[in-house]
């Protein structure tokens, strides 16, 4: 329960020292950090670009997902989101 009033009131931004880049031919996206290198599809990386520290959980779903009714994909989000923070890649403060 406490994650789900922390994802209503908080906001979401990269961990410090991740950054969202594209790669060199600008063909594809890529998470760096102290780690690595972790190679994205356009959806993570469209999701982890909207963690910018500004929105919510919620607001990065109704911004990814603005005219959809599928609650799957919704569910796929906040899923991505959850296993982001596990693996140290965003924050919620």
């Amino acid at each position: 329960m406490k994650d789900k009033a922390l994802s209503r009131t908080s906001r979401v931004r990269l961990a410090s020292g991740r950054q969202l880049q594209k790669d060199s031919a600008g063909d594809g996206h890529f998470l760096a950090g102290p780690a690595g290198v972790v190679q994205l599809n356009e959806s993570a990386a469209a999701i982890l670009a909207l963690c910018d520290g500004t929105l919510t959980r919620e607001q990065i779903i109704a911004r990814v997902l603005p005219r959809s009714k599928d609650d799957s994909f919704a569910v796929d989000v906040r899923e991505f989101l959850s296993a982001a923070r596990r693996r140290g890649w965003i924050v919620e403060d």
